[in-house]
């Protein structure tokens, strides 16, 4: 199986994600900070939107993980040579503005990872 794992740092935490072929489709795990979890699951192909599904957080909430997947996605997506699904749970505890500024510098810097690598 194709495998590939992507990281980067910045603002005190590590991002990661984590990429393997399943014939001719793509599964991406994006994961990072103090508590990697599944929160949202983002479809990707060529010839439909973008969807997102997104996972009940705490306190009648849901996640959001899905602007970072969908930064990736937007960047990879004329790479892929099948489908694509993404899945994404980021949590970082006590948060700082400066760390969420951050996480989309990095998602960015993991889609042109993943995109070299395809």
């Amino acid at each position: 199986m194709l495998t590939q794992r992507c990281q980067t740092t910045e603002a005190g935490y590590t991002m990661t994600a984590e990429a393997v072929f399943v014939g001719a489709d793509l599964l991406i795990v994006l994961t990072g900070g103090d508590v990697p979890h599944l929160g949202t699951v983002t479809a990707v192909a060529d010839d439909m939107a973008t969807e997102t599904i997104r996972f009940h957080s705490h306190h009648g909430r849901y996640h959001k993980d899905d602007v970072l997947s969908t930064i990736i996605a937007e960047i990879i997506k004329e790479a892929l040579p099948g489908h694509c699904l993404i899945t994404a749970g980021i949590h970082v505890n006590d948060i700082s503005d400066e760390q969420i500024k951050a996480s989309a510098k990095m998602a960015k810097d993991l889609g042109h990872q993943l995109l070299q690598w395809l």
